[in-house]
């Protein structure tokens, strides 16, 4: 772990600061569930094929996968390479950003400050240690076609180095669904816990994962939250054809993060998932109270609402429907909304 750190310029101070208030929210969220005593939010991802493959883990550990797989898409990591990284990531940290570890060793990918990964608040800060990691891999030549446990060796140079293929297939579901691939498989129950909430703090998390690419419009309130759009484009050096991908891609991560942030709904393509759903689900929004369920895969029975990002008609007080409060709007296929309870 030999490469040297990157020289932090004065014009990422104040996106800096920005990660600082959203690191501080998710803490105290964590902190919130510690004291209460309350059993963490749970989230789960299945697979989208039909093979019936699924992993569950807690929210804090589904902020943290989807913060990895955000950074990969932002930098034009391709799925593989996202698979590699939270393979590493479960391996070292279980997907908790520690602070403890082998000798120095610290964070989500327990990088080492005197081996010139950063310093100690760099390595804490989730979207600086996976940049790190991935910049790390993209040096490994024709790392795709390596087994997953090399290709991680290579930037890890651990004293285990076998250990991270058993996380194989769980990194390779999550990162299915959390890099849009898989549409409408990921879940959380969303208790939203004590800290901070709504769309100002949407809005920084969306600016620290993604970057200024990635600039959600509205934050109005409706009659049951507040309404953010979070207009698509695809990824960088993904094809325009991926737009529904990336749509999917910023729906799991808002449900990823629901329980930190105030998240209370997502809607995309005529699905829509809410915080404290008993069928734990994405549903196909309709109009009027009834709606049917699709449960981590695609309605075979329409099957261009879930795979092809087509736009669903229907109608929602809190504006995930087709309906934004009084007057209304129709839901677009070019857009993710997230409502807040905040």
């Amino acid at each position: 772990m030999s490469e040297p750190t990157s020289t932090v310029r004065r014009g990422r101070l104040p996106r800096i600061g920005a990660a600082v208030v959203v690191l501080l929210a998710i803490a105290g969220y964590v902190v919130m569930q510690y004291v209460s005593g309350e059993p963490d939010p749970r989230c789960a991802v299945v697979s989208g094929d039909g093979t019936g493959a699924a992993y569950e883990l807690s929210a804090e550990q589904a902020v943290n996968a989807s913060t990895v797989a955000a950074v990969g898409t932002r930098r034009g990591m391709p799925e593989r390479a996202v698979t590699i990284a939270l393979a590493t990531a479960l391996q070292e940290s279980n997907l908790h950003n520690i602070r403890h570890g082998d000798r120095d060793s610290l964070g989500l990918f327990q990088q080492r400050p005197s081996q010139g990964w950063g310093t100690q608040r760099q390595i804490m800060d989730p979207v600086y240690a996976a940049g790190r990691f991935y910049a790390r891999l993209d040096k490994v030549p024709d790392y795709a076609r390596l087994r997953l446990t090399d290709a991680a060796q290579r930037v890890q140079r651990s004293g285990f180095p076998l250990a991270y293929a058993k996380h194989e297939p769980d990194a390779a579901l999550l990162a299915a669904a959390l890099t849009g691939r898989a549409p409408a498989t990921f879940t959380c129950e969303g208790r939203p816990g004590a800290g901070p909430g709504g769309p100002a703090e949407v809005r920084r998390a969306l600016a620290r994962d993604f970057g200024d690419g990635v600039s959600p419009k509205g934050g109005d309130a409706s009659r049951n939250g507040k309404v953010l759009r979070v207009p698509l484009a695809p990824a960088p050096k993904a094809p325009e054809a991926d737009t529904p991908r990336r749509g999917w891609e910023l729906a799991h991560w808002a449900v990823a993060h629901a329980s930190a942030l105030h998240i209370e709904r997502v809607s995309y393509a005529g699905r829509e998932w809410k915080a404290g759903d008993s069928a734990d689900e994405w549903r196909k929004a309709k109009a009027g109270p009834e709606k049917s369920g699709v449960r981590g895969k695609r309605d075979n029975s329409e099957p261009a609402a879930a795979n092809s990002g087509s736009g669903g008609g229907g109608s929602g007080e809190d504006g995930s429907g087709s309906a934004d409060g009084p007057g209304g709007s129709p839901e677009s296929a070019a857009e993710v909304r997230i409502v807040t309870g905040q």
